[in-house]
């Protein structure tokens, strides 16, 4: 948990008032939903299952008790309706910079475009990074997410680099 974090954080969205707030382990059915909610999570097998529950909880346990993750629920009218995962990382390049990674920003279907995903990644840029003494804030994007290539442009962030993954055999 990165306890600096200057949370509960509350906000305007054009469908209401929503919070930012700490997810805990009451919230994982609703972060499930919100995964398999997106096309590109599901084809990558996160589906909701029952079977994956228990990988799903314990991959949230570890990031709440990790101080240097969290993963962050967005609530609207008692229900959550985000998520995101924020990662504080030291560095040695850039005079031994700390970043701020963003990952799986998550916004239910129904309500993106209403200003939800904005506000809450101002609120990283504006408070959250500078918070933790982070110097920048990064985030990778799948290269099939046109959309959310156009959302993080519009909002300041630069397609500055080219990002690799590689898939451990699992055995």
């Amino acid at each position: 948990m990165l306890a600096a974090l200057p949370l509960p954080h509350p906000f305007a969205s054009r469908s209401g008032d929503a919070v930012l707030r700490r997810a805990t382990e009451a919230d994982a059915d609703a972060v499930i939903a919100l995964l398999a909610d997106d096309p590109i999570s599901a084809a990558r097998g996160d589906v909701a299952s029952d079977e994956d529950r228990p990988a799903y909880e314990r991959g949230l346990r570890e990031i709440l008790a990790d101080p240097s993750n969290d993963l962050l629920v967005i609530e609207l009218d008692g229900a959550v309706v985000g998520t995101l995962q924020l990662t504080s990382i030291p560095g040695m390049a850039r005079r031994g910079a700390r970043r701020l990674l963003v990952e799986a920003v998550r916004v239910r279907s129904d309500l993106r475009s209403s200003g939800i995903g904005s506000a809450v990644m101002q609120w990283v840029g504006d408070a959250a990074a500078p918070a933790l003494g982070a110097a920048m804030v990064q985030l990778t994007s799948d290269a099939a997410r046109t959309d959310a290539h156009r959302f993080y442009e519009r909002l300041g962030y630069v397609g500055s680099h080219r990002g690799f993954k590689y898939t451990v055999p699992q055995r």
